[in-house]
């Protein structure tokens, strides 16, 4: 059954009292570990993402701007956060999350009206956002490890990136290692990259924009 978006906007960690602030993230932080050691492929990191990827993110998907943002993968939504932070008022945000655990945590703690919520496979893409009545999405942002999936669901997860994103949208995914681009660039060509070091590990980030007047991905 799908769920619906919360009614309550967040107040945003920053409005915290440092000792509770500090709390959460220290409870973020355990929930990440335990993600890992569960699914070390799925999760491909031991910590969450530092402050300084998450605005780099923002940047490269220009978050800002969009009207329709999707997560690949949110995690204990320290990404999430970012992107709410930024978003215009009347924006949304679809976030697909494999991990059962991961997405008990996200219902739990993230209360915005603009946050849509789902269980499943980011192959599934295509038929979650007409679920949810969304239109072709500005920006679909990525976590999720291309570097340990079957080949084969790598490549349809790039196919149903490039046929949902619309024309000018910008696809980002920050990896640790490059396959992504292998699986990718056939459907949207080459992409911008850059790393952040200031991350644990260090990570890739790689930009794609698609075309205007792209022909759909079959």
């Amino acid at each position: 059954m799908l769920n619906e978006p919360r009614a309550v906007r967040p107040t945003g960690r920053a409005t915290l009292p440092p000792r509770q602030r500090y709390s959460g993230q220290l409870r973020d932080g355990v929930e990440f570990l335990r993600g890992f050691l569960r699914h070390p492929a799925r999760v491909g990191s031991i910590v969450p993402s530092s402050r300084w990827l998450e605005q780099l993110l923002v940047r490269e998907a220009r978050v800002a701007e969009a009207h329709t943002v999707v997560e690949l993968g949110p995690g204990i939504g320290g990404t999430t956060a970012a992107f709410l932070h930024a978003m215009p008022l009347a924006a949304r945000l679809l976030a697909i999350e494999l991990d059962a655990n991961f997405y008990q945590h996200l219902r739990s703690t993230v209360q915005d009206p603009r946050f849509m919520l789902e269980l499943g496979s980011a192959e599934q893409l295509e038929a979650l956002l007409a679920a949810r009545g969304l239109p072709a999405p500005d920006a679909i942002v990525s976590g999720i490890p291309f570097s340990t999936m079957a080949p084969e669901t790598a490549d349809r997860i790039a196919a149903a990136i490039a046929k949902v994103l619309r024309p000018g949208g910008r696809f980002v995914a920050y990896q640790v290692r490059a396959h992504v681009a292998g699986f990718v660039s056939p459907y949207l060509g080459e992409p911008d990259k850059r790393w952040e070091v200031v991350n644990v590990p260090p990570l890739r980030v790689f930009t794609w924009v698609k075309p205007e007047g792209s022909a759909k991905v079959p």
